[in-house]
């Protein structure tokens, strides 16, 4: 016996040395008899048949043709249905002729003593048969079909007690080998525990029976004769042992498509969620910027200076509350598009397109005009507030110019056209006449002041005041009472001057007081409304022009007390003649109203009016020094962050492209870099509270420094997003060499390609620098090939390849991924190789959840071979990789 153990040892490589053994080794007997008739009608019942006795049953040719058809899968020839020999000869030459067929070389085997019932030949040929169809595709290992079954038996029940299997005889007599293996398989089955090994009859009877009740292995061998034979038959064990094998063998199978397909769908899944999500995502931002550009277009302005400041303060809660949230928003919408768009690539999905108007385009130009909106409103507030401001100190100096005027005006009319020359005297005609002169000098020194009013109104008029009808009623009044003053001026002038000849008598005096009264009662008026005007000043020169200009009109003050001195000198000695003399003076001075105690009055009010004035120049100097420190303070901070921001962008811009180390460590560095940008924040945040600082102290130019607030949150804002983008490329190539199982080398490898190749330190390639990279990793390439690569990494035909897009097409060149077709030969293997499946099927292999979400997107099926509830598993399998909707 180890003779021939040696001998098939040696010649177990070949299906024809086995049989040539069998044949010469062979001795009838019962138990082997049993399990080959056994192992028969357990395929041939698949056909609605079976045999009886194995050396009869198959002499017409006929049973043993299914059988082969049964096992095999395939059509044999079409058999002779005659009853003659040569009939039966026939079909048993087509069963061998087959047989021969998948590379069995038959010896002594012929179909002659088939037809005759010789038991030996017989025997040998259903051997050769379970060889070939049942054992031979057994392979673990790289071994041979026997030794690979034996190794399967050895790992299998490794971990059992009791249980050591080294041949195919022996190491089964206990009947625990076969319980271990139902046990390992379907623990549920057998209770493992309760076996003895000195019950073997109870172990053999226990898995011949649980095989036959559950799995579907007919029993084959009988315990008695496996426990009263010294060596059990081998080939026996060995086909009875194969049906274990095939038996678990398909469970794991279906184990594993069904794992495949639990992949497919988690991936499609989520997927579909992360679409979902962008879709909302992108709505809600698009409707928060369509309520918010409308707002920001309104230019509807306010009346009042103190409405306009209300819009300012609605206008930063608004950059200070709102805004920022929807920046965030943005930056994770992009960040979340790039991740569903390489999850899709590296599953083999087509690209995601979202709904009509919301692609990440959309929303970039839609963020652009909701900023550019933004701009223009910040700018027509500032603007408008500029105006107000304008327009409260042009309305003030009106009405105070127009106060001065109207109480100058006052009586004029009912003076001029007084007739008293008609009585007076020669001396009080002279005296009408002079006064007359005085009062014409007078008109024209109030010349300026109504042209001033009049040039403020038609200002106040152009800025859009809204009291403007107001302002142009009393300016009509005035000028229309200016144009009568004038023309009754010249008429009484013409009236004194016809009597002039007839009144000669003048007082020279009066006439002299009233000359040099007049001018310098009107600087005196002069100086006080220069002394009460207001003023507008937003530097530090313009209040010192101010501040230099009043002490220069404080140093004209004491000529101006000289000359008040001599017009009250000339007063004292008109009434030192009056008393000399004894004149009888009726009245005052005929040539003017002006007496001594308003010119000391009003001389008085501006000595008043000069320390006032000094003390609103200084308050108003201390307000524009505190500006002027506001300017600095806040440029000091715009000139450190503006080139700090832009230093950070240039970093990260040569971290993108000279990237060191592991993804995972570039990963880790980008995030403590996004960490130390992050902290930077509080700087940020200051230079905002400066610059609101500077808007409430209404500041509106700064010449210490070139960046505005505008300027520091556009570049704060790319900065952010920068760093974002590129640890989510990061985590994108993660995720692609995860998912194609790319080694560290390999993607070290390709970013030096692309490094290399990137001659311009873009971070892109273009057309012929990708191409020439191609053929240096030993691409030959055509100009049809190398077009169709590129319509993959570069799909929007910009003429550029970017990292992504370069790891894409390698991963994709390198690595093997889930197909349609695989996806379909899975749901073939749960569905039992039919072309549908059904809905218990499905239950049956896949997790609730997902069995659901196939049930519910399989159409039903509509091939000829289908039967009620039949499910379409090929299209599902196709949409998987068609259609991101199903």
């Amino acid at each position: 016996m180890a003779f021939i153990n040696a001998w098939l040892r040696s010649c177990r490589s070949s299906f024809s040395s086995l049989v040539e053994i069998w044949c010469l080794m062979f001795r009838p007997w019962r138990g082997a008899w049993r399990t080959f008739t056994a192992w028969c009608n357990s395929h041939l019942r698949k056909a609605g048949t079976q045999i009886e006795n194995i050396e009869e049953d198959f002499r017409d040719g006929l049973k043993l043709m299914l059988l082969l058809e049964v096992i095999s899968g395939e059509r044999l020839a079409k058999p002779e249905r005659g009853k003659m020999r040569v009939h039966k000869i026939s079909n048993v030459n087509k069963a061998l002729d087959f047989i021969a067929s998948k590379g069995v070389k038959l010896v002594s085997i012929g179909a002659e003593e088939i037809v005759d019932g010789n038991a030996k030949m017989t025997l040998g040929m259903i051997w050769t048969i379970i060889l070939r169809f049942a054992i031979q595709d057994i392979s673990v290992e790289e071994t041979s079909a026997k030794e690979g079954l034996l190794l399967w038996c050895q790992r299998k029940t490794a971990p059992y007690k009791n249980v050591n299997i080294q041949n195919f005889h022996i190491s089964w007599k206990d009947g625990l080998g076969f319980c271990a293996l139902i046990h390992r398989h379907r623990p549920e089955l057998i209770d493992y525990g309760k076996l003895r090994k000195d019950d073997p009859m109870t172990n053999l009877n226990t898995a011949f029976d649980v095989a036959e009740k559950y799995l579907d292995i007919p029993k084959m061998l009988d315990a008695e004769d496996i426990i009263s034979t010294l060596r059990p038959d081998e080939k026996a064990v060995m086909t009875y042992v194969s049906c274990y094998y095939h038996a678990f063998s398909g469970k794991q199978k279906a184990e594993t498509a069904a794992n495949r397909i639990c992949k497919v769908l988690a991936v499609n899944q989520e997927n579909e969620q992360l679409m979902e999500d962008y879709e909302k995502l992108a709505s809600d931002l698009l409707e928060w910027i369509r309520r918010t550009i409308p707002w920001l277009e309104n230019r509807v302005p306010e009346n009042t200076m103190q409405a306009m400041q209300q819009k300012l303060e609605d206008f930063r809660d608004y950059r200070r509350l709102h805004k920022p949230p929807k920046v965030q928003e943005k930056c994770q919408l992009e960040i979340n598009f790039n991740t569903l768009q390489t999850k899709l690539r590296l599953s083999n999905r087509p690209a995601f397109m979202p709904s009509e108007g919301k692609m990440v385009s959309d929303i970039s130009n839609a963020w652009g005009s909701l900023e550019g909106a933004e701009k223009g409103y910040e700018e027509w507030l500032l603007n408008e507030i500029r105006r107000l401001e304008r327009l409260d100190h042009l309305a003030e100096k009106f009405r105070q110019k127009a106060a001065i005027h109207e109480a100058w005006t006052q009586g004029k009319e009912e003076m001029l056209q007084h007739r008293d020359y008609e009585t007076a005297s020669l001396s009080e005609i002279k005296a009408l006449l002079k006064k007359h002169e005085a009062f014409e000098s007078d008109l024209a020194a109030h010349q300026d002041r109504v042209e001033q009013i009049a040039a403020i109104a038609q200002e106040l008029n152009e800025l859009d005041y809204y009291d403007s009808p107001s302002v142009n009623a009393r300016c009509q009044r005035i000028c229309d009472q200016w144009d009568a003053l004038g023309a009754l001026t010249q008429k009484r002038s013409e009236a004194l001057q016809r009597t002039e000849k007839l009144l000669e008598t003048i007082d020279q005096l009066y006439l002299e007081f009233a000359k040099r009264a007049a001018p310098f009662n009107n600087w005196m008026e002069g100086a006080m409304e220069d002394l009460q005007d207001t003023f507008i000043v937003h530097t530090i020169e313009e209040i010192q022009g101010l501040s230099t200009a009043h002490e220069q009109f404080k140093a004209t003050l004491p000529e101006a007390d000289k000359e008040r001195q001599a017009i009250l000198g000339i007063h004292n000695e008109i009434a030192k003649i009056v008393q000399t003399y004894h004149v009888n003076m009726a009245g005052t001075n005929p040539y003017t109203t002006i007496n001594p105690q308003e010119i000391n009055a009003k001389w008085d009010k501006v000595r008043q009016l000069v320390p006032q004035r000094d003390q609103a120049l200084i308050e108003e100097h201390a307000r524009q020094q505190n500006n002027e420190r506001l300017r600095r303070q806040f440029a000091n901070q715009a000139n450190v962050i503006g080139p700090w921001i832009q230093t950070k962008m240039e970093e990260i811009g040569r971290i993108s492209i000279e990237m060191h180390g592991t993804l995972e460590d570039q990963l880790t560095h980008l995030r403590q870099y996004e960490k130390s940008i992050v902290n930077y924040k509080p700087k940020i945040d200051q230079l905002e509270g400066d610059h609101q600082l500077i808007q409430e102290a209404l500041i509106f130019d700064n010449k210490h420094t070139n960046y505005t607030m505008e300027h520091i949150r556009v570049g704060w804002e790319q900065l952010l997003t920068t760093i974002a983008r590129t640890i989510n490329e990061i985590e994108n190539q993660i995720l692609t060499r995860d998912a194609k199982g790319i080694s560290q080398d390999q993607m070290n490898e390709f970013r030096a390609s692309f490094n290399h190749f990137d001659r311009k330190r873009t971070g892109m390639m273009d057309a012929e620098d990708f191409k020439t990279c191609l053929i240096s990793m030993g691409y030959n390439l055509g100009e049809a090939e190398f077009s169709r690569i590129m319509s993959i990494v570069d799909p929007n035909r910009l003429g550029i390849v970017t990292f992504q897009a370069f790891i894409d097409f390698m991963s994709r060149e390198t690595a093997d991924t889930d197909t349609a077709d695989q996806v379909m030969a899975s749901f073939k293997v749960l569905a039992g190789d039919k072309n549908y499946i059904l809905a218990d099927e499905l239950r049956r292999e896949l997790p609730p959840d997902q069995a659901e979400y196939c049930i519910a997107r399989m159409a039903p099926y509509t091939g000829p071979d289908g039967v009620p509830g039949a499910l379409d598993y090929m299209s599902f399998s196709t949409a998987l990789y068609g259609e991101s909707d199903l």
